[in-house]
């Protein structure tokens, strides 16, 4: 059919969490701005957005000990931990201007106040827990986090972890009552709402990038498919974001990017186990996070989460990896095979040579049992009934696979802007912690994008007003960590928690 054809000065591919928050961030920053935002499914936030699809925790790297090695001397290190903290707190400040603006009219549609705790068993790892809070409690970023070696004190912080355990196993947690549970697909849903509000912007759904390419005159044209049947859509723009998850490494390669080649992707599928029954649920208002089995990959660090999504309380446990060659969720199983190119087919070829680790847990994650995986969760929930809990298929994670200029590549776990030289073009690769570093990865992409906007006649003091904290280092800066805290909390409905 006929194309529709138009011209914005942005266009957004996927509506997504990251589509949402860079569209609200560049318009907060330029009201003026017009946008298109292209989405291949019926709705926005349904792949790795959507409530059940992802972890969820409002990462903070409260509780996650993937975050925090121990070093070859015997130290933790806390570096990683400190950059994931800070950055939810750019997050924070975002929300917060939104709620206060009115765009986001009750917060509690999308966040709660959730506790975070970290909790293990055995001596080595509770010698490993006590080294970890001594690090971390002496920053002021993580003040106020508790910790304890006593079985009855864990009990009243999340009484399921500690129901039907021997009084005889060694056990410590800690607990930063700080935390957060958010419902991502909630709050993708609040902010396409907000951006749709401005006549300049338009969300089509049902609508799939097929082409992406490069015009004479610098302009980038984009061609999506319809695909209840209507008429083509054609569009071009100055600047394009491809936040479209899994597919961003497909549809930058269509962009022939130069700066992208020898990029690839390593995908790992992810399953659950939920418990929906209220008399179960009622009873664990926490996250709590494990320590990962030794050698294992960061992905594999399992944890019993409160869930609230759909006003619904739940929870989940996991999460269990697998392997599919599909990109999406909803996606083909020839994604993996279709992104193969001579250019990256080298980094491929290194990786698969070379990540024995990952590749023995994906097979034993497939191979394994459900009796087995429901074995993991009763590590963490001693009394689970297997009659409380279902399987549930999580979203579809790709690994960036990152070309190392030799010929070989290595494979990243976390995210990266890949784009062209210009910077007219950009893609977010990767994932984790992806969703509760949205604002950070947004704020990342204007800086690497709009540089020549970021000034004090330009975009810069609205920056600030939108991000307080814009251009201070909160790991080094205590008291301005401390006021951004205590001024988005209360927004939010958050615990402030602070030294005595």
């Amino acid at each position: 059919m006929a194309a529709v054809d138009r011209h914005v000065d942005v266009a957004i591919v996927g509506a997504g969490i990251m589509g949402a928050t860079v569209g609200t961030l560049l318009k907060e920053l330029d009201p003026s701005l017009s946008i298109a935002v292209f989405e291949r499914l019926e709705d926005c936030g349904l792949e790795d957005s959507h409530g059940w699809n992802n972890a969820g925790t409002g990462h903070a790297a409260n509780c996650e000990l993937n975050y925090t090695p121990e070093k070859a001397d015997g130290s933790i290190d806390i570096a990683k931990a400190l950059e994931v903290n800070v950055e939810f707190d750019l997050s924070r400040q975002l929300w917060t201007h939104l709620v206060r603006k009115g765009a986001i009219a009750d917060p509690s549609d999308f966040i709660r106040s959730c506790p975070h705790m970290s909790f293990v068993v055995g001596d080595e790892d509770l010698i490993f827990l006590r080294k970890r809070h001594a690090a971390m409690s002496a920053h002021h970023c993580f003040e106020g986090m508790e910790h304890t070696e006593h079985g009855d004190e864990i009990a009243t912080w999340a009484p399921l972890v500690m129901v039907g355990r021997s009084t005889h196993e060694p056990v410590a947690a800690t607990r930063m009552m700080s935390g957060a549970d958010v419902d991502y697909g909630a709050l993708t849903h609040l902010l396409i709402a907000h951006l749709q509000r401005n006549d300049d912007v338009s969300v089509r759904y049902c609508c799939e990038v097929s082409h992406v390419e490069r015009q004479p005159d610098g302009l980038w044209r984009l061609r999506a498919t319809d695909r209840k049947g209507g008429p083509d859509v054609s569009a071009t723009a100055g600047f394009v974001f491809i936040g479209a998850g899994g597919n961003a490494l497909s549809l930058l390669q269509k962009a022939d990017v130069p700066e992208a080649h020898g990029y690839g992707g390593f995908p790992v599928s992810g399953v659950w186990l939920r418990c929906d029954n209220p008399e179960i649920a009622r009873q664990h208002h926490v996250k709590v996070y494990g320590k990962a089995a030794h050698g294992s990959p960061p992905m594999s660090v399992p944890h019993l989460d409160m869930r609230v999504v759909g006003g619904q309380h739940s929870i989940l446990f996991g999460p269990y990896a697998g392997f599919s060659s599909k990109f999406s969720k909803e996606g083909s199983y020839v994604d993996l095979f279709k992104s193969i190119r001579i250019g990256n087919l080298g980094p491929l070829i290194d990786v698969g040579l070379h990540s024995f680790k990952l590749e023995e847990y994906l097979v034993g994650q497939v191979v394994q049992t459900p009796h087995a995986r429901f074995d993991t969760l009763k590590a963490f929930f001693p009394m689970a009934d297997p009659d409380d809990w279902k399987e549930a298929v999580a979203g579809q994670r790709v690994q960036i696979i990152r070309p190392d200029g030799h010929g070989g590549g290595t494979l990243q776990f976390g995210t990266e802007l890949v784009g062209s030289r210009d910077n007219s073009i950009v893609a977010l690769l990767g994932a984790s912690p992806g969703a509760s570093t949205a604002a950070f990865i947004a704020i990342s992409l204007v800086e690497k994008c709009f540089a020549d906007k970021l000034t004090e006649d330009g975009w810069l003091p609205k920056m600030r007003e939108v991000i307080p904290t814009y251009g201070i280092d909160l790991k080094r800066d205590a008291e301005a960590c401390r006021a951004t805290r205590a001024d988005t909390a209360p927004v939010l409905g958050l615990r402030y928690v602070h030294a005595n």
